[in-house]
């Protein structure tokens, strides 16, 4: 494998485009329990357990970076980000709180054919977001070629 290859892999950081960085930040302090790390004008970012989540508002990074304030329409999901649990139980345990705290989930926590008890809910800007634990068997077969 190459270095370039390697570096890539390698990701650090989670970053949502959203339209309303106090909305955003509200709803991951408030609602998920993140606990915020850096504020800046048009961006935050919130501290966690490997991967760093931030958000940053579509108009200021285009500003900034030149990169696209092109929006998508409300509901179009382009990313989801998925948090493994330990258990299944964890999984109604975590909608339940979650759902008093008015998150909107699209349902109630199934059991999918992917061998996984998920639940899925969006955030202010419709990023979809997944719960997951693995049933008994885990995941299934790996053919990942890697040593």
């Amino acid at each position: 494998m190459s270095m370039a290859v390697a570096s890539i892999t390698r990701i650090s950081d989670v970053c949502l485009l959203v339209e309303d960085i106090e909305r955003t930040v509200a709803f991951y302090v408030d609602k998920l329990g993140f606990r915020l790390r850096r504020r800046a004008e048009g961006f935050a970012d919130f501290h966690g357990e490997g991967v760093t989540l931030a958000a940053w508002e579509i108009d200021h990074i285009s500003q900034h970076a030149g990169v696209s304030k092109l929006r998508s329409p409300r509901h179009a999901h382009k990313v989801c980000v998925a948090v493994q649990l330990g258990a299944p139980d964890e999984i109604d345990r975590l909608h339940a709180e979650l759902t008093a705290k008015g998150v909107p989930f699209y349902g109630p926590p199934e059991n999918y054919v992917w061998n996984a008890r998920c639940a899925y809910f969006t955030d202010p800007d419709d990023t979809l977001w997944e719960l997951y634990a693995w049933l008994d068997g885990g995941p299934g077969d790996y053919h990942d070629d890697q040593p």
